[in-house]
């Protein structure tokens, strides 16, 4: 019989010990019922590290021929709308700024498209709108 060298890795009973240990720790830092949920962290994550919106090239598209220029206010202003929309829940946003309207995809982060004065404005498939 060829006999077994021991080795550097550790038993299942060892690793289910340790990975117990683990849970009693981090279950024990959140009080019971003011958990966030994970999905709602990995949002606000997505959100705080990004720190602005990316644009469609729909969107671009779209701000060029309507000869749309944002300035740095107003660009800060739209970040703070999808920001506030996403705090409330909103997946696809109206944001108004200024006499322009964004429809925001606020899952994604992005901006869909854009629309100033002279055109029809007929928003579908929102479910929230903010005005700053």
């Amino acid at each position: 019989m060829k006999q077994i060298s021991q080795t550097n890795f550790n038993s299942i009973e060892q690793m289910t010990g340790q990975l117990l240990k683990n849970k009693n720790k981090i279950s024990s830092q959140v009080p019971e019922g003011q958990g966030i949920p994970f999905i709602e962290l990995l949002k606000q994550q997505q959100l705080e590290q990004t720190g602005s919106l990316k644009f469609s090239r729909h969107a671009n598209e779209r701000l060029a021929s309507r000869n749309i220029d944002l300035s740095d206010k107003q660009l800060e202003r739209l970040n703070t709308g999808a920001k506030k929309a996403q705090e409330k829940g909103i997946k696809e946003s109206l944001v108004m700024v200024d006499n322009i309207a964004f429809i925001v995809n606020v899952r994604n982060n992005t901006v869909i498209t854009a629309v100033n004065d002279g055109e029809d404005k007929i928003f579908t498939n929102i479910d929230g709108a903010v005005i700053i």
